[in-house]
């Protein structure tokens, strides 16, 4: 992986897409977040799961793909929930007011827990 790249993946667990992020996540590489999120919503995934355990860095190009899948989503009764912030990302989402928009979660199996029990 380039330094200034981002890798994705997608696995469906128990009616969930969980993407897993790691590197970072710029002007440059969030089109690759999108191009990986926008089939979800195109397919009518309702449940999306981002796991940023492995995601170092994210600017206002990744906040937006992120804020534009979950507004997508909810329009379709879906939503978007956010599992293992690094530091780093933690403090972004804190300074952008983002908390404020989406559930986050220590981690993958404590997301599924509780958005399984809404």
């Amino acid at each position: 992986m380039k330094e200034d790249a981002v890798d994705t993946s997608v696995r469906i667990q128990d009616g969930w897409a969980i993407v897993s992020v790691a590197g970072r996540i710029d002007a440059g590489s969030a089109g690759t977040l999108q191009e990986t999120l926008a089939p979800l919503v195109d397919d009518g995934q309702k449940k999306v799961l981002v796991d940023m355990a492995g995601l170092d860095y994210i600017s206002s190009s990744g906040l937006r793909v992120l804020l534009a899948t979950h507004k997508a989503l909810q329009k379709q009764g879906g939503s978007v929930a956010l599992a293992a912030l690094t530091p780093f990302v933690q403090e972004v989402f804190e300074i952008s007011g983002f908390l404020r928009i989406f559930s986050v979660y220590e981690d993958v199996d404590g997301a599924m827990g509780a958005q399984g029990q809404t």
